[in-house]
């Protein structure tokens, strides 16, 4: 039987106590809650288990059960972790945003791409409709300056008709009485 017990945990089958030296027990000889009552000496040997097997790498969590990591460290762990698992969840969205956003992008680069090609087209017809005006401008130019010279052929013959033109209605007067 032991006299005192600074610390005690399960590993496996057997129960293992450790204050200086680590006492393997079996089941069968598992203390009673009496033999655990903590006295003050008792304390501080279990402080000093603890902080020998801190050395060692091992550690009670809140339920008393041994860790091989530091309390701490297992609970900056499981933070870490809640915060990566947020951030993998904000890049989620973020990516779904920005893929939204690209889709938009490309959606407004198609339209503005017809609307200038449709720009270009009335451009190019506004050009050929100038082009055609001002063809058919020399056309009419052209018309009018044969019709002035068809013109100009007719009234040289008229005036050299004139004096004949006036004699033959002078000569119409005469005549009629």
């Amino acid at each position: 039987m032991l006299t005192h017990v600074c610390v005690w945990w399960e590993l496996g089958a057997n129960l293992i106590v450790g204050c200086e030296p680590f006492l393997v027990l079996s089941h069968s000889s598992i203390p009673s809650r009496a033999d655990l009552l903590f006295s003050r000496e008792t304390r501080r040997e279990t402080a000093m288990a603890k902080d020998i097997l801190g050395e060692a790498g091992l550690h009670f969590d809140e339920l008393n059960k041994l860790r091989v990591l530091d309390p701490e460290v297992t609970q900056q762990t499981t933070e870490l972790k809640e915060e990566c698992k947020d951030f993998v969840d904000k890049i989620g969205q973020f990516q779904k945003i920005v893929g939204g956003l690209i889709e938009l992008v490309d959606q407004l680069a198609k339209e503005a791409e017809n609307e200038k090609m449709k720009a270009i087209g009335a451009r190019n017809l506004l050009k050929s409709i100038a082009k055609q005006r001002e063809a058919q401008q020399q056309q009419l130019q052209a018309l009018i300056a044969e019709k002035k010279m068809q013109l100009e052929r007719f009234d040289i013959p008229q005036n050299s008709f004139q004096p004949s033109l006036t004699a033959v209605k002078n000569n119409k007067k005469s005549f009629s009485y």
